[in-house]
């Protein structure tokens, strides 16, 4: 296919941008697409409609990293080539460096299956140039309230994006979520809903804060019979009689193990699937289940799930495991919103041998200039767990205010440190912690950048973008 000379000058731009930033240490993962955007406005649009099997959308707050790599792993297991944003840029120049990157010198891409992991805000302009066969979504929690604001903001940047989408896309819902699970209300085309129904993990009360107790049809506080996290759980409304909606693909028989992970049992109505997730995190079955979920609905082979999903290793710090000497462990874990931040704790606490906490919070624009989430983030749940963990550090831009939250939550002083330097605090927690522990690092996301550089420097990890 040949390309016009605006194209090709867009796409080569791209090209060395993104090899400028590699070779200076950078990952050239949105400033690249941005500068080809201003060249040819319809660089992605064009790229995009090569793909012979179409492209994938995974929204929402919390888990779209996780699912969008467990698909592409899934995706391997079948051997199909992906173009895919594994990076983690999210935002429209991120996704247009993604797809320059996967593409030859004359703009030919490589990959046959597109796997696009997307910011809530930019649903609406990628649906505009990238017409998706498959939209997931995930759940909805505050994030970045000096960005999105209020959270029915969010909400409604979806909704509205799902209803500007081709006839033919599905929509796969978390039946759990009332907030995503309304969607499915509105949406013209085929919606498919996934769920848990396994009352071993939650519990009949709530534990953690929800985002919303109310009633999107008519207002009225909502009935739980049960929760998972959040307001995630099943959910009945008593005054219009609006229910969770009935999952076709089902979540059983869980059984977490610590920093092992996780086996459980996944129903669709022609398969079921029992599986191995070496992931930790209960959060992390949510985003396998998604990811079985569309698998299912591309009709992948059942030997490609078990296989991408079993083989499947997280990373770019997504509970992500390092490869410590010395008998020693080490889990990074982005937190980024309250509810997230729970279930990393929730993670964190199980009482699973002696560890080490070092917790680094930035507030750069990607993080979100607003940090008064830290006091909404459960980290009382951490007081259980204080005779098995041996050190609490801090460190970041707002690392004073984390020890601060910390001290409130009921830490000692005395068991507290802060370094400013992210690299010296990365260094000096690796080089404290002894033979059999586990050291969990919990960054925001820019601390989490600073995090992976410091992490290569000192041989632990590869660079962010070659994961």
């Amino acid at each position: 296919m040949l390309q016009s000379p605006r194209f090709l000058l867009a796409l080569w731009t791209g090209k060395a941008a993104i090899w400028l930033n590699r070779r200076i240490g950078h990952g050239g993962t949105s400033f690249p697409g941005t500068v080809s955007r201003k060249l040819a406005p319809s660089l992605l649009t064009a790229l995009a409609r090569q793909l012979p099997q179409g492209s994938l959308f995974v929204t929402g707050t919390n888990g779209k990293t996780t699912t969008s790599k467990m698909i592409a792993a899934i995706a391997a297991g079948a051997s199909i080539p992906v173009t895919h944003n594994r990076a983690g840029a999210n935002l429209i120049g991120g996704i247009t460096t993604a797809f320059i990157d996967s593409a030859s010198a004359l703009g030919q891409l490589r990959g046959r299956l597109g796997i696009i992991e997307v910011d809530e805000a930019t649903v609406p302009q990628l649906v505009q140039e990238v017409q998706p066969r498959v939209v997931i979504v995930t759940n909805f929690f505050r994030d970045q309230l000096d960005r999105f604001g209020e959270l029915d903001k969010t909400v409604q940047l979806v909704s509205d994006a799902l209803g500007k989408l081709p006839k033919k896309s599905v929509v796969l819902l978390n039946a759990d979520d009332p907030l995503v699970a309304h969607l499915g209300r509105f949406f013209p085309g085929k919606v498919i809903y996934y769920g848990m129904d396994d009352r071993h993990c939650g519990s009949a009360t709530m534990q953690q804060s929800a985002e919303t107790r109310f009633c999107r049809a008519c207002g009225h506080p909502l009935t739980y019979d049960w929760y998972y996290f959040g307001q995630l759980g099943h959910y009945r409304c008593t005054n219009c009689n609006l229910v969770r909606p009935q999952p076709s693909i089902v979540v059983r028989q869980i059984e977490l193990r610590g920093e092992q992970g996780s086996r459980f049992t996944v129903e669709t109505p022609e398969q079921r699937f029992d599986l191995t997730l070496s992931t930790p995190g209960f959060y992390n079955i949510y985003n396998a289940l998604a990811a079985v979920a569309l698998a299912v609905q591309l009709k992948l082979p059942a030997q490609a799930i078990e296989k991408g999903l079993q083989g499947y290793r997280t990373n770019f710090g997504r509970m992500e495991q390092l490869p410590l000497p010395d008998n020693k462990k080490a889990f990074l874990a982005l937190i980024k919103n309250p509810t997230g931040c729970d279930e990393v704790i929730r993670t964190v606490a199980q009482p699973t041998g002696t560890k080490r906490l070092l917790v680094i919070i930035n507030d750069n624009a990607a993080d979100g200039r607003d940090i008064s989430w830290l006091w909404d983030a459960d980290f009382e749940a951490l007081i259980p767990a204080l005779p098995l963990i041996k050190q609490v550090q801090t460190a970041g831009l707002r690392g004073e205010d984390m020890a601060l939250r910390l001290q409130y939550a009921g830490i000692p002083a005395e068991q507290l440190t802060y370094q400013s330097d992210i690299a010296q605090a990365i260094a000096g927690a690796i080089k404290d912690t002894q033979p059999g522990e586990t050291l969990y690092i919990l960054p925001t996301y820019t601390a989490l950048l600073a995090v992976k550089t410091a992490l290569t420097k000192l041989g632990y990890s590869p660079n962010y973008w070659e994961e």
